[in-house]
């Protein structure tokens, strides 16, 4: 307990616990999505989800259209080629992508071509052959044009502790929770940088885990965090989970 008026640093343990009970749900689970047991068919309708995300678009209109999707049944690479661009454009539509409906429609044919041609549509096949986490970020991105590194970091932020190999680095909206949080000091300035707050987030997370929790969840409430409160308060779109 703390004198009345205390002013003070609170314990790490208390900020993560607080955190986490506000802001610790995973945005696949919150989608439906069972990534445990790595089955393609989860896997894929969660990089689905994350391409949607990755548009500089508000998180409630990528959700909304990610449910469209499955209400249409595309939520198979078999299923989104047969479906064609017209009908995606119909779907992203509408779900209120609209703004991004035309090149969106064509980054997922793209995507599932390849990933069926490349990888028997099958996006555990193309973690298996990657030789690491930054090759295994590479692959990802080849799979169409567009595929950047907002979408295969939100992606890979909930494969980590699924895929072996998926441990992306954080992303500049988590790193500025965790600064604001006074969890870490210091900001990135050039991509090694990133390297080393991943280290210190991690080392931050075994040092005071809160039960019931784990890395991803803290990883996530991060990224909520920051757009929740530090975004909306500079007065910035809310977008990219």
């Amino acid at each position: 307990m703390y004198p009345a008026g205390y002013d003070g640093p609170r314990p790490f343990s208390l900020v993560l616990g607080e955190l986490l009970s506000r802001y610790g749900r995973r945005y696949s689970a919150e989608l439906g999505i069972r990534l445990e047991g790595s089955e393609k068919g989860e896997v894929f309708k969660w990089f689905t989800a994350s391409v949607l995300y990755g548009a500089r678009i508000p998180v409630r209109v990528a959700s909304n259209t990610y449910s469209k999707f499955v209400d249409a049944g595309l939520i198979t690479p078999e299923r989104i080629i047969e479906a064609g661009w017209d009908r995606l454009v119909e779907v992203l539509d509408s779900g209120g992508y609209d703004r991004y409906d035309f090149k969106t429609a064509t980054k997922l044919l793209e995507v599932a071509g390849n990933l069926k041609k490349r990888y028997c549509g099958d996006l555990n096949v193309l973690h298996s052959e990657a030789s690491g986490p930054r090759d295994l970020e590479q692959k990802i991105k080849g799979l169409g044009k567009g595929v950047g590194d907002v979408t295969v970091n939100i992606f890979l932020r909930e494969m980590r502790g699924v895929w072996s190999k998926a441990d992306p680095l954080p992303q500049d909206i988590a790193v500025e929770a965790a600064v604001a949080l006074g969890l870490i000091s210091g900001r990135v300035r050039v991509e090694k940088d990133r390297l080393r707050v991943l280290n210190d987030l991690k080392s931050v997370w075994l040092r005071n885990r809160v039960e019931g929790w784990d890395f991803v969840d803290f990883e996530s409430a991060l990224v909520r965090y920051g757009l929740d409160v530090l975004r909306k308060s500079r007065g910035r779109v809310v977008c990219r989970s």
